[in-house]
């Protein structure tokens, strides 16, 4: 039980805290729409679940040769590949059905979703920049699945800046394997469409960028006629922080090769989120 729930990934699933930001964001905070928000986020975490055991399950041999993912129950032999088949087929069949019993437009998501991860693994994700490109659609997917369960429209706004910070966070993850590739460790295949110069001056545009992005958000006409604020654009303040701090963590420490484990283990990021949150929903009653 153990190996198995090593293998679906639970400590992954605070990436789909993404699908409650649709309701944050557009400040449709109700029970009804949390309740629905969280039923979205079980059945996208059932998804995602079934497609970390396809990863797995795809990258064995990869995997055998990591220097740390070679413990991971596949590539260790402590879950059998068809345990792992019948997994992915049995998680994915329950999100998809479940959801389209309950809301078909979240169905179509996860479905699309699916798709997208199926492609990933078997071909996408060999292609240097598509893949960082086709993670980063993954964060998009999990905003319209709470926009789709919440019933509440998405901003051009959300949509850019989750996608290129999504962007970022997945460069971060590709530097730690070419740090690894310069080591002498096999990491994946496209770790050749990548090297340090390219990995560290891309990070650093996307940081710009996604700064820029949520200074335009903050202070855009549209939003300010929503929240009924216009001092939103100081909670830029904690963006700005935690950005410097994860490229801190990228490029000092050099332990940049898990965004998940780095949000859930460094205090600092996690201190300068929840006063990003606090200062974001303050400011805005303002």
């Amino acid at each position: 039980m153990k190996d198995i729930i090593t293998l679906l990934r639970p400590h992954q699933y605070i990436k789909n805290l993404f699908i409650f930001a649709p309701i944050l964001f557009a400040f449709h905070f109700t029970q009804e729409n949390f309740i629905d928000a969280l039923i979205a986020f079980i059945l996208f975490s059932l998804s995602a679940s079934g497609i970390y055991v396809l990863n797995d399950y795809m990258d064995v041999e990869e995997d055998k040769k990591h220097p740390t993912k070679k413990s991971r129950p596949l590539a260790s032999g402590a879950i059998s590949m068809t345990h792992a088949n019948f997994l992915f087929l049995g998680l994915s069949a329950i999100s998809v059905f479940s959801a389209l019993a309950w809301n078909k437009n979240l169905a179509i998501v996860l479905f699309i979703y699916i798709v997208l991860n199926i492609l990933y693994s078997i071909k996408l994700k060999h292609i240097a920049i598509v893949d960082i490109f086709i993670i980063s659609t993954g964060f998009v997917l999990r905003l319209f699945a709470g926009a789709v369960a919440t019933q509440t429209p998405l901003s051009m706004w959300i949509i850019l800046i989750t996608f290129l910070l999504a962007i970022f966070l997945a460069l971060a993850k590709r530097r730690d394997d070419v740090l690894l590739s310069l080591q002498g460790k096999e990491t994946r295949k496209n770790i050749d469409g990548y090297n340090l110069e390219f990995v560290n001056a891309a990070m650093v545009l996307m940081s710009g960028v996604v700064i820029v992005s949520y200074l335009q958000y903050s202070v855009s006409a549209e939003v300010i006629a929503r929240v009924g604020s216009q001092y939103l654009y100081l909670s830029t303040f904690f963006v700005l922080l935690g950005i410097l701090r994860y490229m801190q963590i990228t490029f000092v420490e050099q332990a940049s090769g898990s965004p998940t484990k780095i949000v859930l283990k460094d205090r600092f990021l996690q201190i300068t989120i929840f006063l990003w949150l606090a200062s974001f929903i303050a400011l805005a009653k303002l």
